[in-house]
């Protein structure tokens, strides 16, 4: 290992059951072989671990022990393994959480993200980020600039999610979009498609507040559930709601030989119109996470094509996990960011 003196222990938030997060002290690990040791700068909070928090599980993902939440991730490189530059030390990185085994049929085909035996950052059984250091793959922890934060690069992971749901999508520069859902999701969704040069983007969602937001980074329109018609004829439209109602809503206004994206995951069966997907020849597909998506998120961080940063409303410190993890029922609230080593809630406004 090459790096600088590390402490022995490192202080870790632990998912010990429903509810219920511990803080408690741990060994620091050792990167092994093309590994590095990340001093863990930001971890932002995704809806998966607030469900986790809640009910101790996600579909057929169970908390059978006790789990380390966090996979939106950013830090610096505080040590490497053997194989790995020592020049890297020092070097600030946005850590892709999901290390596939590299040898399977997908893997091998580019398609890593459907890997089997993907090791995925606070998914049981793995643990993930919200900890002082964490180890990951050498070639997954990318280098990110210096004007680029700690926060916007650890958000570079749910970033990836809306570059993947647009290229499911298949819009470039013109065509039209509606995507349901005005979360942290549906929120960089807008973005991408907007920096890919989509001309229309109307966002839909129940929560005013969070339509506002979408208007401000570049929404052409915003349609409030209940309140009259988000318009029809869309090249594409992307559920980042995964509510059966948004979904099938969104299907009947998509145009003739258009696209139908899956990215909000709840509805886990509903009733779609297959009449209606037939005869206008439309293309269902849903998404599962991302694959090759870091460098081009990071790209359009750094181009300030995307802001990354607009999307953080709270900041909490480590001791203060559950706060951060309840959250998502402020008024407003759209993203919380913890910081490891410090900067909690009073340094929001910072």
């Amino acid at each position: 290992m090459v790096g600088a003196a590390l402490p022995e222990t490192m202080k870790t938030s632990v998912l010990v059951e429903p509810g219920v997060v511990r803080l408690e002290d741990r060994a620091v690990p050792t990167p092994g072989a093309g590994e590095v040791l990340v001093r863990v700068g930001a971890v932002g909070v995704c809806g998966s671990d607030v469900h986790y928090f809640e009910h101790g599980r996600i579909g057929d993902f169970v908390v059978r022990a006790p789990l380390v939440l966090g996979h939106e991730v950013s830090g610096r490189i505080a040590a490497v393994g053997a194989g790995v530059d020592a020049g890297r030390v020092g070097e600030r990185v946005a850590v892709e959480p999901g290390f596939p085994c590299r040898h399977c049929v997908h893997c091998k085909r580019g398609a890593y993200n459907l890997c089997q035996d993907i090791r995925f950052f606070g998914t049981p059984p793995i643990d993930g980020a919200l900890s002082e250091y964490v180890l990951a793959p050498a070639d997954f922890a990318y280098p990110v600039p210096d004007s680029v934060s700690d926060e916007a690069a650890a958000l570079i992971e749910p970033l990836s999610v809306g570059i993947w749901a647009n290229q499911k999508a298949g819009l470039g520069a013109g065509g039209s979009l509606l995507i349901a859902g005005a979360g942290p999701i549906g929120l960089v969704t807008l973005q991408v498609a907007r920096a890919l040069g989509v001309t229309t983007v109307v966002v839909s969602d129940v929560n005013a507040d969070r339509l506002a937001v979408a208007a401000d980074l570049g929404a052409t329109g915003t349609h409030q559930v209940g309140g009259g018609d988000p318009g029809s004829d869309f090249d594409a439209f992307i559920d980042c709601s995964g509510a059966a109602s948004a979904i099938v809503a969104g299907i009947r206004v998509v145009r003739p030989g258009g696209r139908v994206v899956l990215v909000g995951m709840g509805a886990d069966e509903l009733t779609i119109p297959v009449a209606l997907l037939q005869t206008r020849e439309l293309v269902l597909t849903g998404t599962f996470r991302y694959a090759n998506t870091w460098p081009a998120a990071i790209a359009l961080v750094e181009s300030g094509a995307v802001d990354m940063d607009k999307l953080v409303t709270s900041h909490h410190a480590l001791a203060d996990v559950p706060a951060a993890l309840r959250a998502g029922s402020t008024p407003g609230h759209v993203k919380a960011v913890i910081t490891p080593w410090g900067g909690g809630a009073d340094s929001a406004a910072r």
